[in-house]
């Protein structure tokens, strides 16, 4: 089955709407109202709906390095610098990750986008 993604705050809307158009299945923290989470709840969140999470926010990859230690499951984040990747590199590398990955693929994982 394709992955699904769960948006970040920080995530610039245009990047939803590229993959929305390209039938990849998204949603937003906007959309699901969290957008003041803090991290690992919004983590957990992600989690509970079977998503992988997209984000900027390198706080993320502190929270998973602690999950990993601590053996406390979350179902992926891919990960990618603002300053190092364009909206169109993250539309087309997130869609071929979306519509070929699996779910299982990124398990408990960090996946980096240009790094």
């Amino acid at each position: 089955m394709a992955l699904s993604f769960y948006m970040d705050v920080h995530i610039p809307r245009s990047i939803a709407t590229g993959l929305l158009l390209r039938k990849v299945d998204v949603i937003t923290a906007q959309q699901d109202n969290t957008t003041t989470l803090p991290d690992p709840a919004l983590l957990d969140r992600t989690t509970a709906l079977g998503r992988v999470l997209f984000t900027f926010d390198d706080d993320f990859l502190v929270e998973a390095a602690k999950r990993q230690t601590e053996g406390i499951p979350f179902s992926g984040i891919v990960y990618a610098h603002p300053s190092r990747i364009s909206i169109g590199k993250c539309i087309e590398e997130l869609t071929l990750i979306g519509l070929v990955g699996e779910k299982e693929d990124l398990i408990n994982r960090v996946e980096f986008l240009m790094l």
